[in-house]
């Protein structure tokens, strides 16, 4: 062997140890050996104890620039200018996520939050954080957790995201271009340190309270539509008000709907929580129009617990919204529009209130909650995990961990799952449709909702976990011919981790519900 191949092979080899020794920093799990395998299970009633936080989470400090081509993209070539607030002569944006990538923020429309509800029994504690944000990885729940947990002695920590797509990217997805994480680390460490505080704070509030509970079925399915067929919506509304049983007072709101929080839609470029924030400041707040008070507020902390919103459940801008008092009908995707949608949310909730609640004086927690494996079938996934977009490890092959949860207060049950659920697997309707790529019966039956007991049904998603579109597998659609006349591929299957997602997140949510029954 003369010693040019040599040379060769040796360089080839130490390229082949950069590469292995790459992917292993890029791949490595970050949390080995972490599993949830929780059974919490409790028969008498007591007087429950409940506390409320909500801690602003929006970003400070961060450049903004001048849009000059109206296209909500940062292009210096077309004229977009940076004020260089920091004057360190380079642009740091905040990087929007959802819609599209390379989408800086110019400034702000409304705050960020992380909004907490405690709960406690005479044994258990549990806390769930909704956040202002597209998703939140299992990697960085776990990060919380490890950090909160044991110090405010809480048994499980439940952290779900609202998905509004004008929040900044804590995903790695929408950076400047395809190949750059657009997750700032400092930025990361404030949220994570305002789910901290607000899950502290909410354990400090904890006081005797009781539950209020309502729902309607339709009142709110003016305000959304279905992107793809089947129609199959999860337009319901579910209420629970939590009150203080010492000053009778509201300590906090949870509702429930399932809707991409979009409506300012892709051409916005400032931070907002969309329509949550106008629903949660007229249920805090009331509803006040040209100085009268229309509606008093409830006072307390509201939160926006987003359903099952895959499939897609949205609001686009030709979507007519109809504001509640004055009559007009908005469409585009501007202010007005948004609020007049929050609004009649807002209007909707009380006036399910106000037709009558079922109160609950003693409960109990009962939960269960488990971690599973997904396999990432995605190439694009994959691609994205590897060169650093995705800052989540695996736990084998091509897989990684998440985890779903189910627990009963009185009359309610609340099922979580990690992503973006099409309404036909909660509610029913999955069909086989002619052209789909596998040829089976529905796979996702019986619906999840027709599973869980109780009167109140609760389902949020992006909960512990953002993995995309969960697709029911007999409607799976990547190759032509394609389902239902369409010329083209569906969009969900692009950002979905593949078609064996649902049947098992479905399996895992119907054993949890198994328990819970059983319990």
């Amino acid at each position: 062997m003369n010693r040019g191949v040599k040379i060769a092979l040796s360089m080839l080899g130490l390229i082949l140890l950069v590469l292995m020794g790459y992917s292993w920093m890029q791949l490595k799990d970050r949390h080995p050996g972490y599993a949830v395998d929780l059974a919490i299970t409790s028969d008498e009633e007591v007087e429950m104890k409940a506390g409320f936080a909500k801690v602003d989470i929006t970003p400070t400090s961060f450049d903004t620039w001048k849009d000059v081509s109206g296209n909500a993209r940062y292009s210096p070539g077309d004229g977009d200018t940076y004020n260089d607030l920091n004057g360190n002569g380079q642009f740091d944006p905040v990087w929007l996520a959802g819609f599209h990538q390379n989408r800086p923020a110019t400034g702000v429309n409304d705050p960020l939050w992380s909004r907490c509800m405690v709960l406690q029994d005479d044994q258990t504690i549990i806390g769930l954080c909704v956040l202002d944000m597209i998703g939140f990885l299992h990697d960085d729940v776990i990060r919380v957790r490890k950090r909160v947990q044991e110090k405010l002695n809480l048994d499980h920590v439940i952290i779900a995201s609202t998905h509004v797509h004008s929040s900044p990217d804590l995903m790695g997805m929408w950076g400047p271009k395809p190949f750059k994480n657009g997750v700032d680390p400092a930025y990361m460490k404030q949220v994570i340190q305002g789910i901290e505080q607000s899950l502290s704070l909410a354990v400090q509030r904890l006081e005797p309270a009781y539950f209020r509970f309502a729902k309607t079925a339709e009142d709110a399915m003016p305000l959304v539509g279905d992107t793809r067929m089947p129609q199959v919506l999860d337009a319901g509304i579910r209420i629970m008000q939590v009150v203080s049983k010492s000053s009778g007072n509201t300590l906090g709101l949870l509702l429930n709907w399932g809707n991409h929080p979009e409506t300012f839609w892709s051409g916005n470029t400032e931070i907002s929580s969309d329509f949550p924030h106008y629903w949660r400041h007229y249920m805090e707040e009331g509803i006040n129009i040209n100085n009268e008070q229309i509606q008093e507020g409830l006072g307390g902390v509201a939160i926006f617990l987003n359903g099952a919103l895959g499939g897609l459940m949205t609001t686009k801008p030709d979507h007519p919204i109809v504001h509640p008092y004055s009559g007009d009908t908005l469409t585009g995707s501007g202010v007005e529009k948004v609020d007049a949608q929050g609004m009649a949310l807002a209007k909707i909730t009380y006036e399910s209130m106000g037709r009558g609640m079922v109160e609950v004086r003693k409960a109990n927690l009962n939960l269960f909650a488990n971690t599973f494996t997904l396999p990432l079938d995605n190439p694009l996934f994959r691609l994205a995990a590897w060169v650093g977009i995705f800052d989540r490890g695996l736990t084998g092959w091509f897989k990684i961990r998440s985890e779903v949860a189910a627990w009963i207060l009185g009359p309610a049950t609340f099922v979580h799952v990690p992503g973006e659920l099409y309404p036909e697997i909660l509610n029913g309707g999955v069909e086989s449709p002619e052209g789909a790529d596998f040829e089976i019966a529905p796979v996702e039956v019986p619906n999840i909702r027709s599973q869980m007991p109780g009167s109140f049904r609760f389902f949020a998603g992006m909960s512990n976990d953002m993995i995309g579109y969960i697709i029911p597998k007999s409607q799976w659609d990547e190759k032509a011919p394609f389902t239902y006349g369409n010329e083209k591929a569906p969009y969900g299957e692009v950002n979905s981790l593949g078609p064996e997602t649902a049947p098992i997140i479905h399996g895992q949510v119907s054993k949890a519900l198994e328990k819970l029954k059983k319990k």
